[in-house]
C-alpha cells in the first residue's frame, strides 16, 4: 500500500505558502505563477490556515465583490486537517471525501514536509489499479510464468 511518504518522493515536498498579512492578488498571482490550486497560511512557521482558489471564488460568490487589497486571513480556512508520511493513500482518499476538502498538509512532528492534492491522491489509486489489472491479465494469460 502507498504511503503519503511515496507520494512526495514521487511528486516532490514543495511547500508553497502566505501568510495572514498576505493580500488576495498576492495570493491569486502566487497561485497562477506556481500553477497550484492551495497554499498553506504559515504564521510564524506555525499552520495557521489554508486558501484555495475555491476560497476565492466563495469570497466573490457571497459578497459580489473581488476586494484584491483585503488580506488572505479574512478568507482562509483555519481548520486545516494533517496527515502523517506513514498514513496510506486510501486514509487520505477517505479523509478528502469525509471532510470535502482538496488539500491535505502532510506534517511531520511539528514541521510540514509537503502537500498533496487530490489529484495526486487518484494518480495514484489509478496507476496501482493498473498495475494489479496487467499482472490479473497475466496471470490469466499465463504470461511472464516460469520464464
Amino acid at each position: 500500500m502507498a504511503t503519503v511518504r511515496d507520494l512526495l518522493r514521487t511528486k516532490g515536498d514543495s511547500v508553497w505558502f502566505v501568510t495572514p498579512k498576505t493580500t488576495v492578488i498576492d495570493a491569486l498571482k502566487y497561485l497562477a505563477e506556481k500553477d497550484i490550486g492551495a497554499l498553506l497560511v504559515l504564521d510564524n512557521s506555525r499552520l495557521a490556515g489554508i486558501i484555495s482558489e475555491r476560497d476565492f471564488v466563495r469570497m466573490i460568490a457571497e459578497t459580489g465583490v473581488c476586494s484584491t487589497q483585503t488580506t488572505v486571513q479574512e478568507y482562509m480556512t483555519t481548520e486545516v486537517f494533517t496527515v502523517q508520511p506513514e498514513q496510506t493513500v486510501e486514509d487520505c482518499m477517505r479523509l478528502m471525501t469525509d471532510k470535502r476538502i482538496r488539500h491535505l498538509p502532510v506534517q511531520e512532528g511539528d514541521k510540514i514536509i509537503g502537500v498533496i492534492s487530490i489529484g495526486d491522491v487518484v494518480k495514484e489509486i489509478i496507476n496501482r489499479q493498473g498495475k494489479t489489472i496487467e499482472q490479473l491479465e497475466n496471470f490469466i494469460g499465463g504470461r511472464g510464468y516460469g520464464q
